[in-house]
């Protein structure tokens, strides 16, 4: 059974490797969506795997095993993870949790704080909304219905193909939720720290789902790189602070993502996506057999108490 549940921790060391250039293997749209349950799964079996190693552990005690019905003697052999491996296990197990709490409470500070703002601002059509600042920026605010807000700066940058390509980028983060995927990577980043390169990599592929949205949009992708690129120079002059849970088009891996839109769109890479979808499938048996294994060994431990009592 140890080779089994150890599967969550080996696929965590192989993503903390290989996330990075396997999000960028991958289509923008199906990275988000693939990378993200992907994290979610390994995240949520590595912490039941810890978990259910920690309550073994607390189970073998002499005390709870009373309590419990149980034979400790059972529960302790051929166990898994022995001794006080499994005492840490629990206790890492927790700390990840509460870790994970932490990060889910601030995300939902951020989206209530966006959803807040959103409905102070008074948009024009499409959601716009456009203010007096001498500092470029532009980027996307989600809420139950969003904003896209833009400088006055920014728009003097830019003209007015590029104005139309980059607020089409923002629009995508909008329409397609962009936000949720990279908040929930956020929370599985936190629930296991090996999982982080995914993060980044998530960020990347939101990125670069709107860029390719804006190009099919204005059917042009040499614009939406020039636009990215004139927005990106006039953003690294600004010094204004944006909201925590806003995307902004010029803000994230610029030089890789102009370089996408300057090749051709991107191809489905099968390999890829079922190396992906192979890793989260085994991140899925390991912790449907820690949780069966747990189960089949508390019911001998309790069958065997009931027997010799």
């Amino acid at each position: 059974m140890t080779p089994i549940v150890a599967t969550p921790f080996l696929v965590s060391g192989l993503l903390w490797l290989t996330g990075a250039r396997v999000g960028r293997r991958l289509p923008p749209a199906a990275a988000a969506v693939l990378l993200t349950t992907l994290a979610l799964v390994t995240a949520l079996a590595t912490g039941l795997v810890l978990s259910l190693a920690g309550v073994l552990w607390l189970a073998q005690r002499p005390p709870v095993a009373r309590v419990g019905h149980w034979s400790s003697i059972v529960l302790r052999s051929d166990t898994w993870l022995p001794g006080v491996a499994g005492a840490l296990a629990g206790v890492c197990a927790f700390g990840l949790l509460l870790a994970a709490l932490r990060r889910t409470v601030r995300a939902v500070r951020a989206i209530v704080i966006a959803a807040r703002t959103c409905r102070r601002l008074s948009p024009a059509a499409g959601g716009l909304v456009v203010i007096e600042d001498l500092e470029p920026t532009a980027y996307a605010v989600p809420g139950f219905s969003g904003r896209i807000v833009v400088s006055t700066a920014m728009l003097r940058t830019l003209s007015a193909d590029e104005r139309r390509a980059l607020l089409a980028h923002e629009a995508a983060h909008l329409t397609y939720r962009h936000h949720v995927y990279t908040q929930l990577t956020d929370v599985a980043a936190a629930a296991n720290p090996l999982l982080r390169p995914l993060r980044a990599a998530v960020g990347l592929a939101v990125e670069r789902w709107a860029d390719e949205a804006a190009a099919a949009e204005t059917g042009d992708r040499l614009l939406v790189a020039r636009a990215l690129a004139r927005a990106g120079v006039a953003r690294s002059r600004a010094h204004s602070p944006q909201p925590s849970a806003a995307l902004a088009a010029a803000s994230t891996h610029l030089t890789v993502r102009i370089r996408a839109l300057l090749d051709p769109p991107p191809r489905h890479r099968r390999l890829a996506s079922g190396f992906v979808v192979a890793l989260t499938a085994c991140s899925i048996v390991a912790a449907g057999a820690a949780a069966q294994g747990t189960h089949d060994r508390f019911e001998a431990a309790q069958a065997t108490y009931h027997h010799h009592g």
